[in-house]
């Protein structure tokens, strides 16, 4: 963990410091996932309970009870267990929560039914995510259920849940000094990636091949894993939105769409690049490419703190529509083409997303039904593409199959925005430089 512990507990002070008095929050950890019989799918810990705590073991529920005198900040986890831990390894216990992850309080997991009861019994509030575990929630109902029946021995049930997801997940889109240098650092790491595997294309390699490129850069430099399934897709293969088959051979006069980034200590990267397989763009793939580019730009350019949400997106698609129209593509006035969502034909999507612990990162995007005004430290992709598919007969042979988007990380600055992710080249002059030196 390269963020200091302290972090955490200023984050779970934050939330304590919105929570109304006489409430508590619970937030259980992520369950261990079966893959197939006796492996699990490797661990990862839930974001949010992850952001409270920087504890990164299964079987663990987080507790916050402001103005508790016993401690506002609690801890349920596994017991320190020597037999268990030669098999799976080192184990915090409870003793450890409070020393190591500085909670001021903690206790076994197996006790939890014999303690969280009380803990909630009398609290008017309960923040808590509904819906999001079945089974976590069946448990939560079960103890509201147990000082219900001790009604008449006046206990105080809870009158009222609050979803705990609407505090913190706004807390999380505003990113700390500390947070910056970890999503900084995995940007540039992913734009290696994307580097290595431009330097390792050529006509007959497999996308898989590339793909494990990139795996190897991540890995090598401290990430253990990618954000999201690496997308490798190869000529027409790059017009499948969220294509992770990766096992088809690069042939030469296609392009290559790499949509890859790692996650580096629970913090996201998200990079796109669009190249030709033989390190020369061709004057159909250099024209659409060039539009794409100029999008991307021209919605870049709109980040800045006042903008709102919608300001990048809105520039990114006035630009491809007017390339398009300029190739004959699209027909008729610029204007009438987007009111009417004629270009969706070829540009689907929209231009990014928040980013952070999660590719797709949390945070709403309208607040009171108007798009949300950017402030420092939101951290957002940029993302433009236009996609021809191969059996569109409404356009000239020469366009079809041609699937291109071009992403960086940008973070909203006091004066701004500041591009994490540009360690990777984009202009056409500099990729065919950089293939050429291969």
């Amino acid at each position: 963990m390269s963020m200091s512990i302290d972090e955490f507990v200023k984050r779970r002070r934050a939330l304590l410091d919105q929570m109304t008095p006489n409430s508590i929050a619970i937030l259980p950890s992520a369950p261990e996932r079966t893959r197939n019989r006796d492996v699990h799918y490797p661990f990862r810990q839930e974001s949010d309970f992850y952001y409270l705590s920087g504890f990164a073991e299964s079987d663990a529920v987080l507790v916050l009870i402001p103005g508790r005198e016993h401690g506002e900040s609690v801890l349920f986890c596994k017991e320190k267990d020597p037999k268990k831990e030669l098999w799976d390894g080192y184990l915090a216990g409870p003793e450890g929560a409070t020393t190591d992850f500085k909670f001021d309080d903690a206790f076994p997991i197996s006790v939890i039914d014999d303690i969280l009861p009380g803990l909630i019994e009398g609290r008017e509030k309960v923040y808590y995510s509904m819906g999001l575990d079945a089974q976590f929630d069946a448990h939560v109902m079960e103890w509201i259920n147990v000082i219900r029946s001790k009604v008449r021995s006046g206990a105080h049930p809870p009158g009222e849940f609050v979803a705990l997801e609407h505090y913190l997940h706004d807390m999380r889109l505003y990113k700390s000094a500390a947070e910056l240098k970890v999503m900084e650092r995995a940007g540039k790491i992913s734009a290696e990636a994307h580097v290595r595997a431009m330097k390792a294309c050529r006509p007959g390699v497999m996308e898989y091949q590339l793909e494990a490129e990139i795996t190897h850069c991540f890995m090598q430099a401290g990430s253990r894993a990618p954000a999201y399934p690496s997308i490798v897709g190869g000529g027409a293969n790059g017009c499948v939105l969220h294509y992770i088959t990766n096992n088809a051979a690069l042939k030469d006069g296609d392009l290559v769409l790499i949509d890859a980034g790692c996650e580096l200590d629970y913090y996201a990267a998200d990079i796109t690049r669009t190249f030709p397989v033989s390190g020369i763009f061709s004057t159909e793939q250099a024209a659409l490419y060039q539009i794409v580019l100029d999008a991307q730009k021209s919605a870049i350019a709109e980040i800045a703190p006042g903008k709102h949400w919608n300001h990048p997106h809105e520039a990114a698609v006035k630009v491809i529509v007017q390339g398009l129209v300029d190739l004959g593509l699209l027909q008729g006035d610029v204007e009438e083409i987007i009111a009417k969502e004629d270009y969706k034909k070829f540009y689907m999507h929209r231009t990014g997303h928040w980013l952070g612990m999660d590719v797709h990162d949390v945070g709403d995007y309208k607040v009171g039904g108007e798009w949300r005004v950017l402030e420092p430290g939101m951290v957002m992709t940029v993302e433009p593409g236009i996609y021809i598919s191969p059996s569109d007969q409404d356009v000239p042979e020469k366009w079809r199959g041609i699937g291109i988007r071009i992403e960086d990380d940008v973070v909203v600055t006091k004066q701004g925005c500041r591009i994490l992710t540009d360690a990777v080249p984009k202009e056409i002059a500099e990729i065919e430089a950089l293939m050429a030196a291969r």
